[in-house]
Formats: C-alpha cells, structure tokens, sequence
C-alpha cells in the first residue's frame, strides 16, 4: 500500500524538482514528532539544500505534558494506592522524583491503558475501586476518551475519573505564529490530527499571518511533496492550507469525532511543557460530566515542580535549540535513561535525532 510513497525514483525526481525551485532561504516547520522520525529515518533533512532549514515542533503529546501533571498523577498513584490507567510512553516521563514506572515498582497500582476503553471497563467489572485514567493526547485521541466519558456516565460509573492533560494544536500554532524569533516560511501540518479536525481549522495561520501551510502524510514522498508545496506557495505569493494528504484529510475534517470530543469536553487555558500557560489549549470535562474529573475529587497540594535544570526540553519543542545543544544528549540521557520528556516518546524530537540524526552542527 506504501510503497508507492517510498519509491527511490520519486524521491529523486522530487528533490531535484525541490533543489531547483529554492532559490532563497526558507524556514520550515515540521509540527508533528512522526514527521520528524520520517525526514531522519529516510534522510530527507541530509539531501536537501542547505537553504532549506526544518525546525521540529510541539507535536508530541507526551513530550509537551507539563511536569505538573505527571507530578500529580504520580502522587495519586503513589499516595493512594488507588489504580491510575495510562498510555504506555506517559510511564517513563520523568517526574520531580519519579516516573509512573518507578511509582509502580514502588507499590503503585499503574496500569498501561491500550484504549481508554480499558479503565472503563475495569472500573465496570470493580465498582468497589477508584480508577483514574490519565488522559494525554492531541485531537486525534481525544474524540475517543470523549466517547470512553460517555459511555462511563452511561454504565453509572461513579468509580472511574478522569485527569485530562490532553491538548488542542491550533492554539499552539498561534503561538509559534506571534513568536518573531521563528520568523516561520511555512508550517506542515499534522496529518493525524489534520483527520479529525480538517484543514479549516489552520485557515487564520494563511489569512491572518501568511504563512503557507501544507498538511501531509507520513511517508517520505508525501513530506517531499509538502515541502515543494510550501516553496510553490512562497513563490506565488499565495499563502494557503493545502491538503497534500487527501487520501484521509478533508476540509471539515470528521464531524461526528468533533461532535463527540465537545459534548464532553470544552477548551480550557492549559500548560504546555516548554511554551507555557496557552489560553483555551486544553481541554475540560463540561458540566454535565463533571462528575468523572479528578481534580475536583481529589485535592492534592503538590510543591513546584523541579525540573532537571540541565534539560533543554521545553527549548526544543519551541525550536529555539537542537537535541545536541544540550549538555545531557546522548550522555546522561538516552532512551534507556531518559532524563527529559523528549527523550521518551517515538515521536520525540530527541529521541529522533538520537536514533537516525545524532547532528552535530
């Protein structure tokens, strides 16, 4: 089925096609980690012209959970002994002390969720126990836990809660957009999420910034292909969303998955690791399902929290420094040991660049 999008040839035609329209210097940004993991891993960054500069974004979900929140979680599983249901890379984001993994091999009752379906179902079949699930991700998973609420409120589960950590991409993008050290040419936009929330949701990043944008797919010939995109786009002067990724995205995206994700939840300011407090970037149970949210069930009073002070983390996801200015790369922290939410997940800018880039310029 892919192998049309990883055909030698096409790439070839591509980047020859791509070296001979770039005639100036160009800052692009990739938002999504998986995008990253494919321009290593098929060396797209390495055959290129050098006056094409790709910086990573905030497009990890795990990598962008503030501490505050893994900090939280962990003490609820470590202070209650109660059972906390997760996605698996959430287990090895280091907290202030600790990790989900080391509060389970210290007696915590930390589960790996494969759906958010799971908690529910424990929380089903054990109506006696609190089971809180640790809600983390962007648009594409949410529309699920949204369901997974629904569904709990129509079992008459009043043992299961809910912890959302989970994130909305457009206001991120805002914020890289207003930020004039990025000085941004163009943006290729997530395809997962671009599924659920269609490439309207992007048109302010054209209209009201003109920045071009182009929202692609995960093969290489598809990132090629947005990256020509963006040049043409620069070169007539017409800023625009396009939908390079067609074979999934459309304009208004998935409205069932929409209207599902906001019968349950509704935006909240909400604090992303790196860019800070971003107004209505999160993402809170509304009231008639306010029934399911931890926080205000459970009230912990936790100190700041005390991040590793030589972890540039939060600088990578803002693009303003490389995996390999910091101190800790492939040193202290490697993916056996990770030291910075970067370092965790596969969509991880760090762990990228650690296992196809290792860059040192």
């Amino acid at each position: 089925m892919f192998e049309g999008f990883r055909r030698a040839d096409l790439a070839e035609k591509l980047v020859t096609r791509i070296k001979e329209k770039a005639k100036k210097h160009y800052k692009f940004m990739e938002v999504c980690g998986t995008h990253t993991v494919t321009m290593f891993r098929y060396g797209i960054r390495k055959v290129l012209a050098p006056n094409i500069e790709l910086l990573s974004g905030p497009g990890c979900p795990v990598c962008v959970t503030d501490q505050r929140d893994i900090d939280w979680v962990i003490e609820f599983a470590s202070r209650n002994q109660e059972l906390v249901f997760t996605f698996g890379d959430m287990m090895r984001v280091p907290g202030s002390k600790q990790t989900l993994f080391s509060a389970r091999e210290n007696g915590g009752m930390v589960k790996i969720a494969y759906s958010p379906l799971d908690a529910v179902e424990f929380a089903d079949k054990n109506r006696d126990e609190t089971v809180l699930f640790f809600a983390v991700g962007f648009e594409t998973t949410s529309p699920g836990i949204a369901a997974s609420v629904k569904e709990a409120k129509k079992r008459g589960l009043k043992n299961l809660f809910v912890y959302s950590a989970m994130k909305l991409i457009p206001p991120a993008l805002k914020v890289l957009a207003d930020d004039p050290e990025l000085a941004l040419d163009g943006l290729i936009l997530p395809g997962h999420v671009s599924t659920i929330i269609g490439s309207k949701s992007y048109e302010f990043l054209a209209r009201d910034y003109k920045i071009p944008c182009v929202i692609t797919g995960f093969e290489p010939i598809d990132v090629l292909m947005a990256i020509e995109a963006l040049i043409d786009q620069i070169d007539k002067g017409e800023p625009s969303v396009e939908i390079q990724y067609s074979r999934v995205v459309r304009p208004d995206g998935n409205p069932k998955a929409i209207e599902t994700l906001f019968e349950v939840f509704e935006p909240k300011d909400s604090v992303w690791r790196g860019l800070g407090t971003i107004e209505k970037s999160g993402l809170g149970l509304m009231d008639e399902y306010k029934e399911f949210d931890a926080q205000s069930k459970f009230h912990l009073k936790l100190p700041e929290p005390k991040p590793h002070k030589n972890c540039i983390c939060g600088e990578v996801l803002k693009a303003k420094k490389k995996p390999e200015d910091c101190k800790l790369f492939a040193r202290a922290c490697t993916p056996d040991n990770p030291v910075g939410a970067c370092m965790v997940s596969v969509e991880g800018t760090c762990l990228a660049h650690y296992r196809y880039g290792r860059e040192r310029s």
